[in-house]
């Protein structure tokens, strides 16, 4: 009788280790992949603040549940166990802050520093700004690690 009752306190306790839990997306934009790979084909996109329900971490990837339904891959650099609050279009920000200044706020930087920077000639975005704009294809980007021999290499 004590085997069978520990045994079923083992199943329930697994089944809650293995629960989903809440998590904040914490990065602008994060696309949530098909497979726990940078290559996974995109099957959703989820934004700043967005709570998805994440299991167990593998390898550096959460598998999620958007609130959509969409199951997918996140990496785990893209998300928080931390609520995030503060979002631009909800009530949570009266003062209409957007998604840009709280991610600028976050790093201790706002627009009027930034601003500041510029005409004392300490600060130049050119380059930062062309690269945020740069996009690759998940084909170029497994042509590079194969010819650089980087892990995930191949095509």
């Amino acid at each position: 009788m004590k085997i069978k009752m520990l045994v079923a306190l083992l199943a329930v306790c697994a089944g809650v280790a293995l629960a989903a839990a809440p998590m904040s997306v914490q990065i602008q934009s994060c696309k949530v992949r098909a497979t726990p790979s940078q290559l996974g084909k995109i099957v959703a996109t989820v934004g700043y603040g967005d709570v998805v329900q994440a299991g167990a971490p593998q390898n550096g990837w959460y598998q999620v549940t958007t609130s959509g339904g969409v199951v997918g891959w996140v990496h785990e650099s893209a998300l928080s166990k931390k609520p995030i609050a503060m979002r631009s279009g909800t009530s949570d920000v009266a003062t209409g802050a957007s998604s840009d200044e709280v991610a600028m706020a976050g790093k201790g930087f706002n627009q009027q520093v930034e601003d500041k920077m510029k005409r004392e000639g300490k600060l130049d975005y050119t380059w930062v700004d062309k690269m945020s704009k740069f996009e690759y294809q998940p084909d170029e980007i497994a042509l590079f690690r194969a010819q650089g021999n980087l892990v995930g290499g191949g095509v």
